[in-house]
This record gives C-alpha cells, sequence and structure tokens, in this order.
C-alpha cells in the first residue's frame, strides 16, 4: 500500500499537475493539503474517474486538506480535536481497510506560525500540542496508524540547504522543533529518516530566487508510523523531480510503501 502525502498550493490552479502525478505514482492513498477550496468546489470528479474515493475538510481560498484512497473511505473525521473555537481546516482522518486489516490515515496541514512576535506563533505551538494528544490517543489503540503532511516544521540543521536562513523563522524555532521531537517521542517512526541520512533530503522549494535552480530546500513535508505500522514499512520517497513541471506546487509528493 502506497500512502502519499504532499502539499497541493491550490487543487484547481494545479489539478493537470496533480493528475499528471496521480497518473504516474499511483498512490493508494494519497493525502493532499492547501487544497484552497470549499468541499463543494473540490474537483472530486477528476479523482473519481480515476478511481478514487475522496474526503475533503476544505475552507475558502485557505488550507484545506483531502484523503483520496483506492479503498473506501471509513470512520472519516474532520477537524482535530481539542479546541472546537478553531475554525481553520487543517486536520482530517480516515481508516481504510485491506484484506490484510485497517489502516488508520491521519491528514495535516500544520500552522507556519509567522510572523514571530504575532498570535500566529502561539496558535501554532497551541495546534502542535494538540496533535501530540489526538496522536497519544491513537497509539494506545496499537492499530497501524500513518500520520502524515505539511508538518511546517524543520525537524534538523541538515533539513535545510541554508539553515541560517531560517533562524528567524517560526519553522525551525526551538518551540516548533522540541514539540515535533515530542510528537516522535511518543513512539513514531520518521519514515523518511529512517531510510536515509543522505544531506540535501528535501520536499519544499520556494519560489523565489531560484531556489529549486539552486536546489536550495528544506524538508518539511513529514511521515510518522505508529510502531505496529513501522514494522509494515517496505521503502519510502521523495518524487522531487515533480518540482521541475510545469506550474509544480512549491512542495513535492513524499511517499511510504506498507506492506497493507
Amino acid at each position: 500500500m502506497k500512502i502519499a502525502t504532499w502539499n497541493i498550493n491550490g487543487v484547481k490552479a494545479r489539478l493537470e499537475t496533480a493528475l499528471a502525478w496521480f497518473a504516474e505514482a499511483k498512490p493508494d492513498i494519497a493525502c493532499l493539503q492547501e487544497i484552497k477550496s470549499v468541499d463543494e468546489g473540490f474537483p472530486a470528479g477528476a479523482f473519481e474517474d480515476l478511481g478514487y474515493h475522496v474526503a475533503t475538510h476544505g475552507q475558502k481560498g485557505f488550507n484545506g486538506v483531502a484523503i483520496l484512497s483506492r479503498l473506501p473511505l471509513e470512520d472519516v473525521q474532520r477537524g482535530l480535536p481539542g479546541d472546537d473555537s478553531d475554525e481553520q481546516a487543517r486536520f482530517i482522518e480516515a481508516t481504510v481497510s485491506t484484506a490484510k486489516g485497517a489502516v488508520r490515515v491521519g491528514c495535516l496541514y500544520l500552522p507556519n506560525g509567522n510572523p514571530l512576535g504575532t498570535e500566529k506563533f502561539p496558535y501554532k505551538l497551541a495546534w502542535m500540542d494538540r496533535l501530540i494528544a489526538h496522536a497519544h490517543g491513537r497509539l494506545t489503540e496499537e492499530m497501524p496508524f500513518v500520520l502524515l503532511g505539511d508538518y511546517n516544521v524543520i525537524p534538523q540543521p541538515e533539513d535545510a540547504r541554508s539553515p541560517q536562513d531560517w533562524l528567524g523563522d517560526a519553522l525551525f524555532q526551538p518551540e516548533s522543533r522540541s514539540r515535533f521531537r515530542a510528537l516522535l517521542n511518543l513512539g513514531f517512526t520518521e519514515a523518511i529518516r529512517a531510510t536515509t541520512d543522505a544531506a540535501g533530503t528535501y520536499t519544499f522549494w520556494d519560489y523565489q530566487a531560484g531556489a529549486w535552480q539552486k536546489n536550495n530546500g528544506i524538508r518539511i513535508d513529514h511521515i510518522l508510523l505508529s510502531p505496529q505500522a513501522t514494522d509494515l514499512m517496505r521503502g519510502t520517497g521523495i518524487d522531487a523531480h515533480v518540482r521541475g513541471w510545469e506550474k509544480p506546487s512549491d512542495h513535492v509528493p513524499v511517499w511510504v510503501d506498507l506492506a497493507a
């Protein structure tokens, strides 16, 4: 079972790019972030024509997440628990049942948190605290659980081509990174770093200053696996070549292959 995450940066603006990647990569489950569409405006039919079931948690013009699956999506839950006043569409979860058992998938678009010194950074940290609490509860269920998406966190200096450029950014603050470590310390395996420690392993290249051409990237899109999901892992990858396509997102797909 190939499970992927991709911040698409506007599904309508990049529909043809998305469909081309789906046709090439053939993911069994794909989690999209920043769809920037209300639920009824999401181009579900284009993906259904490729054989996918679609569940969205949308928001007009901003944010928005979606799970697309070749198998039916069960027990779909929209929104991260812990704050009923939070109206931002950043989290969706569903279960997929296979012949070998059920897998729970959580798709997230974690707040950016910039600029520092505004209410956006405390919101990011509070959201991460809620995510840690929710993930802890999921782990107690002892089923394969995949928590993936755009985390907007650069975990380590080696996850940036120029870490010094990010010292004043919310993505690289000690508070953000420590919460990401706290999430891992619950018992998750970070799929990409479990399979490679290579430098230059990035998932995002800014549109500005020729970042793609200079490989001036960062790694902020992550796949976290519960112990039960880790036992099923057969491989991972980053489809970096997609960043070079016409009308690309500034993020690229990241995937894990599970024996599920």
